[in-house]
């Protein structure tokens, strides 16, 4: 296929079938890497004609099925023998002007004594959810960044049912944020982060920036913008590896220092510490993405998706939260243990985790009042208080046009040498038609007469 796509062969268009579920493919792994060069060679190349995507279901297995039917006779489709028809019926691909992105945020403010004039610190927990990838109804992003945003969604029901009792609240504000515009640079983070007044952002103890964490093993990483051996990050770093001990599990620690003369941003929590925040990022990825991979593309799915590590994840961060905000360092004691009223639903991940994996969600296709939108909102006002929705233009990095789907229409058409024997057959048809008819109402001689050759007319001279 990548003969057609680097070669630019003439084609007048190229379908590409999927199959409908991962799990009936026999190398996954293989899978993947051709699915995800098959998108960096979309991205990267220029395409001269049109690449469909369509997933397999019947009527298309039928068709293959007569197409190499065909095939294996050695006549393959012409001019003479006929064949198909590809027609594919889509409006006009028209360039979305302004795209806009929307953040989502909603508070679970701490517990504040009377007489406390001291501002409450504060904990956020943040998560992107908008995807990219070269079929944008098909960028569903499961693991990335659909993970990251039904973690962050737990947890902030786990910590409403604390905070809804004034007896078991915090002392820290703890603030959730589902941010858009992640492929791009983490644009709307940004954004996010240079909307808040200045005490608010000088507020922030720490920030939790969650990415891909639906396909782990044993193995979690911790990537940090500080070094290590920075004393407060030391501290985070303990909390989070001895819940994960506990877990039987194992978190790392990785180490990137920011260029702040590039505005590339490799992690969420990058954008954190240009502001001088600090902040993390916990991810199933040792390595940072290159820009635009790890996005949400084809490959990523809901087979490819382990609600378990989600299940993981979000107990991890809970706990280490839960350890610090209520000075439990130290102490092994589960705040969320299993069978307890504070327990992980882990009917509640899957559900979200299979909804996200049904939504297409590339920010410049989702409007303010998109229903995806309004319910991410919806679920954030369930379990938090002065939920808000940001919405802001996307930075000009790219060109995106809304043509999105399209449908095919397949036709078997036939080839010259039929039109011929159909033409000879009604030819012949209307022959007879026409002498029964004459013989029916003038009779044999007439008909006869017809055809017979007129006698010449001789010219007499003058």
């Amino acid at each position: 296929m990548s003969e057609y796509l680097v070669e630019k062969k003439h084609l007048g268009g190229l379908l590409i079938l999927l199959p409908t579920n991962n799990d009936s493919v026999d190398d996954k792994g293989q899978f993947k890497g051709v699915l995800t060069e098959l998108e960096k060679l979309l991205l990267h190349e220029q395409v001269p004609y049109p690449v469909y995507f369509a997933l397999h279901d019947d009527n298309l297995d039928n068709l293959l099925a007569d197409i190499h039917r065909i095939a294996s006779t050695g006549q393959p489709a012409s001019a003479t023998t006929g064949g198909y028809k590809l027609v594919v019926s889509s409006a006009e691909p028209r360039k979305v002007s302004s795209p806009t992105i929307s953040n989502i945020q909603g508070w679970l403010p701490g517990f504040k004594g009377e007489g406390d004039s001291e501002q409450l610190p504060t904990i956020a927990i943040v998560a992107n959810y908008d995807t990219f990838g070269a079929v944008p109804a098909l960028s569903v992003g499961s693991d990335s960044n659909g993970s990251g945003v039904v973690a962050l969604l737990e947890i902030a029901r786990l910590f409403s049912r604390l905070y809804s009792n004034p007896k078991t609240r915090g002392k820290y504000n703890i603030l959730f944020g589902l941010t858009s515009g992640g492929p791009y640079n983490y644009n709307g983070t940004s954004k996010w982060l240079r909307s808040f007044d200045q005490r608010v952002r000088e507020s922030i103890d720490y920030a939790i920036c969650l990415n891909n964490v639906g396909s782990w093993g044993n193995d979690l990483w911790m990537h940090v913008s500080k070094p290590p051996e920075n004393p407060y990050i030391k501290q985070i770093f303990k909390e989070f590896s001895d819940v994960s001990k506990e877990m039987g599990v194992s978190v790392g620690i990785k180490h990137k220092k920011i260029n702040v003369s590039n505005p590339r941003v490799a992690w969420e929590h990058e954008q954190f510490s240009r502001f001088r925040v600090t902040a993390l990022t916990l991810s199933e990825m040792s390595t940072p993405p290159d820009f635009l991979e790890s996005t949400g593309g084809l490959h990523d799915t809901r087979e490819s998706t382990d609600a378990e590590s989600v299940i993981r994840a979000a107990r991890l961060v809970s706990e280490s939260l839960a350890r610090r905000i209520y000075g439990l360092k130290g102490r092994n004691i589960d705040v969320f243990a299993e069978n307890s009223s504070l327990a992980i639903n882990p009917h509640y991940i899957r559900s979200w985790l299979d909804l996200l994996s049904r939504t297409p969600r590339v920010a410049p296709f989702l409007q303010k009042n998109d229903p995806f939108i309004a319910a991410l909102e919806k679920e954030l006002s369930a379990h938090t208080t002065d939920v808000r929705v940001q919405s802001d233009a996307l930075d000009g990095m790219f060109t995106f046009y809304d043509a999105t789907k399209a449908t095919l229409n397949v036709y078997q058409v036939a080839g010259v040498t039929f039109d011929l024997l159909f033409l000879l057959v009604l030819g012949s048809y209307l022959i007879v038609l026409f002498c029964f008819l004459v013989i029916t109402t003038r009779g044999v001689d007439d008909l006869i007469n017809i055809f017979r050759r007129p006698p010449s007319r001789k010219l007499k001279g003058a």
